[in-house]
């Protein structure tokens, strides 16, 4: 599917993260002229940096690599028909164990390098504030959708389709840290647990059952076990101390929403003062669980634990692990220098808030990721209602291959369901009584046929993972 020569006039991309990059790259790559809107520099929401494409905003990692993990093998499909996004973060990876996690910079400077060099790419830097009248467009503005170009979609489809709010992690600067109070493990390092298996309760403390996670989230973990990795920076809490940082964070002041704005949450992000408002144990059940971890200067399990991991390739800087927050920046400080070990940590960025833009895909788009309601206008990444980065770069691929397909005249040829790309799809059209963002889960791929026989889940998705690539390679060795 690297083929001929496409028409020659233009397709408009308007949004240069991930999916937009990606969108524009695999269409360039098929012969079509792209025009790739981006508005920064001169406009960025609160939640930019940089002015670089491709810009990571929430966390480092991709997640993990294993292809028993259903965002492992996404990732893996991506590679095998060549993901501007994954070649970059092949090349600009760090160390994290079981995951796949990037030096930021240098992954947004490769992906800017990539698509300011293609020759039928041109980058225009200015601020989309509606829809585009051209057609084809693909919108691939994401969480990040300006107001201007929100309040256009949402007359469109309707508002109700498009706010909620996601949140970004701090990080701190290395020699900040107190190194006397930390150590490096994996928190489920070799002879560790995985997740969703049960904690010991300290002595003397109610501790509820935990909710069983993903089971793909599971098996990230056993890999991060067999790599046996010390990425991660671990600040032990004792009861007392965990009890009073659970506190603070409830107690803290927030920044509040607009009254225009409606406060929705993704699940899979929250921050974390939404978590400890839940419950007092709610934390140590989630990102703080100690399970796997011993402290080595008491030979002991820690009550709870805030994990750290590193942003760069030199570990220079480290972000806290799940505590993406909504707190006032001086309370950020207040709190967070109450973890064992960031007592006099520098913050080199604050948490923040943003809001996240997505459409109820299920009845909004069709086949080809176009809107019905606006024929021609094609979105791709999260404002389609997917999660993650990965599943945010591979929407912007499968929108783009559809839409060279349409522009070719021919059928359209979608990623078989068997695969995590076709997942990506499945996703989107799968209707639900309040549709939600998602990360890529098995769910979304097909199951195996009764011949199989009953496996049990590891090898289940092993062999779906088997099947997924070779139905990929069949697909794109036809296109």
């Amino acid at each position: 599917m690297n083929g001929a020569e496409s028409p020659s006039d233009d397709v408009v991309v308007v949004g240069g993260g991930l999916a937009g990059c990606e969108a524009a790259y695999q269409l360039a790559q098929r012969g079509l002229r792209v025009r790739l809107v981006e508005m920064k520099p001169h406009k960025r929401t609160p939640a930019q940096t940089s002015d670089r494409m491709g810009e990571l905003v929430c966390s480092n990692s991709l997640r993990g690599a294993a292809l028993s993990n259903a965002v492992g093998l996404l990732k893996e499909e991506l590679r095998r028909v060549g993901s501007l996004a994954l070649r970059c973060a092949d090349e600009t990876s760090v160390p994290a164990g079981g995951a796949l996690a990037v030096d930021r910079e240098r992954f947004a400077e490769a992906m800017t390098r990539a698509i300011e060099a293609h020759p039928r790419i041109a980058v225009e830097r200015r601020e989309v504030t509606e829809i585009p009248a051209e057609r084809p467009v693909i919108l691939a503005t994401g969480p990040l959708t300006s107001d201007a170009l929100a309040a256009s979609l949402a007359a469109a489809v309707g508002a109700e389709h498009l706010a909620y709010y996601d949140a970004i992690a701090p990080i701190v600067s290395a020699d900040s840290i107190d190194w006397s109070r930390v150590w490096k493990q994996s928190r489920y390092g070799k002879g560790g647990a995985v997740r969703g298996e049960r904690a010991a309760p300290q002595e003397g403390a109610a501790r509820p059952e935990p909710t069983a996670p993903p089971p793909e989230d599971a098996a990230e973990r056993r890999d991060d076990a067999e790599a046996g990795d010390e990425a991660y920076v671990n600040c032990p809490f004792d009861e007392a101390q965990y009890k009073a940082f659970v506190r603070a964070l409830v107690e803290s002041e927030k920044v509040e929403a607009r009254d225009f704005e409606e406060v929705r949450y993704f699940e899979g992000c929250l921050p974390c003062e939404v978590m400890a408002a839940r419950g007092e144990q709610t934390l140590a059940f989630g990102p703080m669980k100690p399970v796997g971890l011993t402290d080595p200067r008491t030979g002991r399990r820690p009550y709870a634990v805030l994990q750290l991991r590193p942003e760069d390739e030199a570990a220079t800087a480290y972000n806290l692990v799940g505590f993406q927050t909504r707190m006032k920046y001086a309370e950020q400080l207040r709190v967070f220098r109450m973890v064992p070990g960031l007592e006099e940590a520098e913050f080199l960025r604050m948490g923040s808030v943003h809001r996240n833009t997505f459409v109820d895909a299920p009845a909004l788009l069709g086949p080809a990721m176009e809107l019905r309601a606006l024929p021609g206008v094609h979105l791709a990444g999260q404002i389609s209602g997917v999660e993650g980065y990965v599943e945010s770069a591979a929407a912007g691929f499968v929108c783009a291959i559809l839409l060279a397909q349409r522009l070719r005249n021919e059928p359209l040829r979608p990623p078989p369901p068997t695969t995590a790309l076709g997942g990506i799809l499945t996703h989107l059209g799968r209707k639900q009584p309040s549709y939600q963002p998602s990360n890529i889960t098995w769910a979304h791929i097909a199951p195996l046929e009764p011949a199989h026989g009953k496996l049990r889940k590891r090898a289940r998705y092993e062999a779906m993972a088997e099947r997924a690539l070779r139905d990929l390679d069949a697909w794109w060795a036809a296109g």
